[in-house]
């Protein structure tokens, strides 16, 4: 190992990717005749030829000897850069990665996330967004520590818990509630620009069964691709978004959306805790699902 050129052998890699010298030379930031230097000196080391000279328009062409040193190095330095990644990303035993959608993560995780900081200053946890409803098993290993997850669980060979009950209600900025009338009823909807939600379980559909109005036609207005998109839309006087009440609260509270009608449609269990089956045992993770709960606890109930 000692006797290995590993300056000339990491330079005529280089050399041999790109095929030509000068976009080698570029690469590194270095003047091109330090690397033809370096190929004169691992030539007179390796006692043969490893290059022909240019090679027309496929660049520098290499001997049979430059070619299958040229492959080995590069595999080598390829499988050395990803090893010195993987060391250098390697989490400590107090980082925790959360993986949930974007808009949960936006609008009820990130908000709360300073509090646990500040209680726990020797966390590190970090969020992965990730919009498939449940696929940790195919997660690299380690990579995700704790997922929130929406949808009708419990899901079949993972360790899921219930997190959050969850109701359904309209809202829309008080603008527009006004303009359209400041209707109280549900047949006024029939006369409002519906916002669609792409999350399956917040649409209009469920809404009509409840609630109706019948006539309502629940095919017309724009579809955003998020449930945070929505939302926005809906405060910009865009129309009338069914909101999930743990993601709108906030907005709700701060006047930003009104809700026109005091009724509700009930989801039941709609937020889950999942943990794969690395993480379990992990302290500074139990911490994480500690807080979360906590903090579910104090949504307070749901509003009818």
């Amino acid at each position: 190992m000692k006797d290995l050129p590993l300056n000339a052998l990491r330079a005529f890699a280089l050399v041999f990717a790109h095929r030509g010298v000068r976009p080698a030379a570029r690469e590194l930031g270095v003047a091109h005749s330090s690397l033809s230097r370096h190929l004169a000196e691992l030539e007179a080391w390796a006692g043969t030829p490893l290059t022909r000279g240019p090679g027309g328009r496929a660049g520098l062409s290499f001997t049979p000897q430059g070619e299958a040193l040229g492959q080995a190095a590069l595999a080598a330095l390829r499988e050395l850069e990803r090893a010195a990644a993987a060391v250098r990303e390697a989490r400590s035993e107090r980082s925790v990665v959360i993986s949930t959608t974007a808009s949960f993560a936006s609008r009820w995780l990130l908000p709360r996330l300073p509090a646990l900081e500040a209680r726990h200053p020797d966390l590190e946890v970090s969020v992965l967004v990730d919009p498939r409803p449940v696929d940790l098993g195919t997660a690299g290993a380690g990579e995700v520590d704790l997922a929130i997850r929406l949808g009708r669980g419990p899901w079949r060979d993972l360790d899921c818990q219930p997190l959050l009950d969850e109701v359904l209600y309209p809202v829309m900025s008080p603008a527009a509630w006004r303009a359209a009338g400041s209707p109280r009823r549900p047949p006024a909807l029939a006369r409002l620009r519906l916002l669609h939600d792409r999350d399956p379980g917040a649409t209009w559909e469920l809404w009509r069964r409840a609630h109706g109005p019948a006539s309502l036609d629940v095919r017309r207005g724009p579809r955003l691709a998020s449930t945070d998109l929505v939302l926005r839309a809906a405060a910009q006087g865009q129309g009338v978004a069914l909101a999930r009440h743990r993601l709108a609260a906030d907005d709700v509270a701060a006047g930003l959306l009104v809700r026109p009608f005091e009724r509700s449609v009930a989801l039941g269990p709609a937020y889950w805790l999942v943990l794969p089956p690395h993480a379990r045992g992990r302290a500074a993770t139990a911490g994480v699902v500690a807080w979360l709960e906590q903090e579910a606890r104090a949504c307070g109930p749901l509003p009818a």
